[in-house]
């Protein structure tokens, strides 16, 4: 299974929250295929620690590929494709960080790992 990490379960994982489930911080610590982090978190990360809406986050904004390298996570960048499968998708969900990740789990055929239930909806493979 490929997992690809929801911005709120990258940052849980960096700070060793106890708000990341059991079962995600499981399969993360324990994967055998890679654990994909999108650009699309590194953009949210950065916006959200520079409008003073995730200080808790300003360490890993600092240093973001370090610390994907020492996790040996791997970076995943938005493609076009990505891009339009997020711009179709219904209405119903209008966050636009959110909609690019479900549209990259989707068109990557990657497991998301997110507590986000509405993600259910779109027919994405989701872990929590």
């Amino acid at each position: 299974m490929n997992l690809l990490l929801d911005t709120h379960a990258l940052i849980w994982w960096f700070l060793d929250s106890p708000r990341l489930s059991a079962p995600a911080r499981t399969a993360i610590r324990d994967y055998r295929e890679p654990v994909h982090v999108s650009a699309v978190s590194a953009f949210e990360i950065a916006t959200k620690v520079r409008l003073g809406k995730l200080p808790e986050a300003a360490r890993l904004d600092r240093s973001f590929e370090a610390f994907l390298d020492a996790q040996d996570f791997k970076p995943l960048p938005l493609t076009l494709e990505h891009a339009l499968v997020a711009g179709g998708l219904s209405d119903s969900h209008k966050d636009p960080f959110d909609r690019l990740l479900i549209a990259q789990a989707l068109s990557e055929n990657l497991t998301l790992v997110s507590n986000e239930r509405l993600f259910d909806g779109f027919g994405v493979k989701r872990l929590w």
